[in-house]
């Protein structure tokens, strides 16, 4: 008896298994597309790059988007800071924000830095389920986080006791777990277009939170558990 393919996969002239399988290769690892090409080659499954591509595209976020569920509370001490991305020849900003142990709380990806991204930044962290009130956040040397900061505070979306401090000690978290993110885009050398760039970040940055142990019943090391929580998200059985 065939089994009848998830919704999700409707359409596709691969199996869930390979495209599942291709994705979680280029998210989870420092690859290129034509490094996953190559990889399903050896296995006699002749993909071209530009299909693992929209492969990546259609998927890296409704994996993000179906994950948030199930990933563990976060902690009231955050760290926030911005790294460069580069797309279409220009610099772009992944704002990203972690908890004192190193989990990932939320990101944003602009083409600006500057107050107003930094408020959507906060708007979309704090609007997110699984993360408490923060109690304090640490931050670099942006002129635009206390100034966002306090409108939050006036506006009621943080609480008056909420600490805003300047510390390049205690942010060496978020910015070491930069480097994760950064490795998967220079393997990519660079996006084309924004709105790839941003639908590729959301799946190494969901990744990444799989791999850090953020999963509520997965262990860190587990990855056996890890691969099939991603089939499982996706929508396949085991």
């Amino acid at each position: 008896m065939i089994k009848p393919l998830p919704a999700l996969f409707k359409w596709r002239h691969f199996e869930p298994d390979i495209i599942v399988c291709a994705v979680g290769w280029y998210l989870r690892f420092s690859l290129s597309y034509r490094d996953v090409e190559e990889l399903l080659m050896e296995r006699g499954l002749p993909a071209d790059h530009t299909t693992i591509w929209r492969w990546v595209q259609r998927y890296a976020p409704e994996l993000n988007r179906r994950c948030r569920r199930e990933l563990k509370p976060t902690n009231g001490s955050w760290r926030v800071d911005e790294t460069y991305i580069c797309q279409g020849g220009n610099w772009r900003y992944l704002y990203r924000a972690v908890d004192s142990t190193g989990a990932t709380i939320d990101f944003w990806f602009s083409a600006e830095r500057d107050a107003a991204a930094a408020k959507r930044f906060f708007q979309k962290a704090l609007a997110a389920p699984g993360h408490p009130r923060p109690r304090v956040i640490t931050v670099d040397d942006n002129p635009s986080y206390p100034k966002v900061i306090a409108e939050l505070k006036q506006e009621r979306r943080l609480g008056r006791r909420c600490r805003c401090r300047t510390c390049p000690y205690l942010n060496n978290v978020v910015e070491q777990d930069h480097r994760a993110i950064k490795r998967r885009v220079n393997a990519r050398q660079g996006f084309r277009s924004f709105d790839g760039a941003w639908r590729t970040i959301q799946g190494y940055e969901v990744v990444h939170m799989i791999r850090k142990g953020q999963v509520s019943w997965l262990p860190k090391g587990d990855v056996l558990g890890q691969i099939q929580f991603l089939r499982e998200t996706l929508g396949l059985k085991s």
